[in-house]
This record gives C-alpha cells, sequence and structure tokens, in this order.
C-alpha cells in the first residue's frame, strides 16, 4: 500500500474515532434502558417494520437462540413486540412498539444535533468536500441513501 493511501487510512480511522464519540454520546442515555445489541435490533425493526425473527438474525449475524433472548428482553420492556405473520399466521414477525420509535428517535436527534454542530463549523468547500466523502463512504459500505431509509437511527 503506498504511503499516500496509509495516509488517507489514518486520516479516516481519526475520523472514525470522532463519529464514534458522538455515538456513544447520542447512545449513553439509552444504554440505561437496553444494551447495544438490543437497541441495534430495535433500529432494524423500526427501519424494516414487522420482520421475521430469522432475518432479522441473519441481519445481525447472530445465532436464533441469541435473537431470542434479545426479543423476550425487549418483548418484556415493552420495545418490540411480537405480531403474527399477516400471510401465515404461524409465522411470527418482530415489530417497534411506539416506545420503541421514540427511543430510537431521541437517540437519532441527539446525534443529529452534535452532527450538525460540528458541520456547521466547518468552512464551507470543507464541508462540500466532506459531505462527498461521506456519501462515497457510505456507498463503499452498501449503505443505502439517506431518502431510501425510513427516518430512523441509522
Amino acid at each position: 500500500m503506498s504511503e499516500h493511501a496509509v495516509q488517507g487510512i489514518d486520516e479516516v480511522l481519526a475520523a472514525s474515532r470522532g463519529l464514534l464519540g458522538v455515538v456513544a454520546r447520542s447512545l449513553a442515555p439509552a444504554l440505561e434502558d437496553v444494551t447495544v445489541p438490543q437497541f441495534r435490533l430495535i433500529v432494524l425493526v423500526v427501519s424494516l417494520g414487522p420482520t421475521r425473527s430469522g432475518d432479522l438474525a441473519d441481519r445481525l449475524a447472530v445465532g436464533p437462540s441469541t435473537l431470542t433472548r434479545n426479543v423476550d428482553r425487549l418483548v418484556a420492556g415493552g420495545w418490540v413486540e411480537r405480531r403474527p405473520g399477516t400471510d401465515n399466521r404461524r409465522e411470527v414477525r418482530i415489530a417497534a412498539t411506539d416506545r420503541g420509535r421514540a427511543l430510537v428517535d431521541e437517540v437519532t436527534e441527539r446525534r443529529r444535533r452534535e452532527l450538525e454542530a460540528i458541520v456547521a463549523g466547518m468552512p464551507e468547500q470543507d464541508r462540500a468536500v466532506a459531505v462527498a466523502g461521506m456519501a462515497a463512504f457510505r456507498r463503499a459500505m452498501g449503505e443505502p441513501a439517506p431518502e431510501e431509509v425510513s427516518a430512523f437511527g441509522g
């Protein structure tokens, strides 16, 4: 790898540390009620809508028993609910409750406020370059464009 490429990676690593701090601060109040894996599960069902357990386990790269334990805890806390499938009533789907959606909205709003302050403090030219760079990074990671995603804590 060239020295320029390594230097570029160092910049990405440095920026990712800063972004991780923003994410951690936005998530900290929620972690009084749920774990990080549980929050990820809530975010996923908020964004996807009611989803089969097997599909959630695949997307989260966890085993079915791990997913079931997390869903059980989230159901008990009122964050998600189990619903019968629309086509097959034996099929169970996991859906966010109003409480779960509110938690994701709160975390997203905290993150948005902090990111807006950071971006607003950048010179206009740097801001345009940063936004273009983040869009390219998002595409390289295979993440959907903002307009393709429902308003969730992504």
